[in-house]
């Protein structure tokens, strides 16, 4: 499985699991939206075993739901922080080579 994460999203990674403690970070994919697939990052209390274990840091625990892998195959996660109209943003973005496009909103991708 070819997913990088970037040392910004390790980083926003790792804060997440102290403030919400969790175990691990899981990344899957849901049917949703205009475009028809959503990313869904989540920080979690128990693994599904189903899973498969990424080693990425050794700090870090990151599972993605394997359903989803084929889409999943090549994506960058990186943590950007952004000032939209004096509101700042903070996210984990997703840069996927497999997408064709994204709605208007970016909320949702297509392949």
């Amino acid at each position: 499985m070819n997913i990088t994460f970037t040392p910004a999203a390790c980083d926003y990674i790792k804060k997440m699991l102290v403030k919400e403690h969790g175990i691990a970070f899981r990344l899957s994919v849901k049917k949703t939206g205009c475009s028809g697939y959503s990313y869904q990052p989540a920080i979690v209390q128990s693994i599904n075993p189903a899973d498969t274990k990424l080693d990425i840091t050794s700090d870090i625990a990151i599972y993605v739901d394997p359903l989803w892998q084929h889409l999943l195959e090549g994506v960058q996660v990186d943590y950007i922080e952004e000032d939209k109209n004096g509101l700042k943003q903070k996210r984990l973005i997703f840069i996927n080579p497999n997408e064709a496009s994204r709605c208007g909103c970016g909320e949702s991708f297509h392949v």
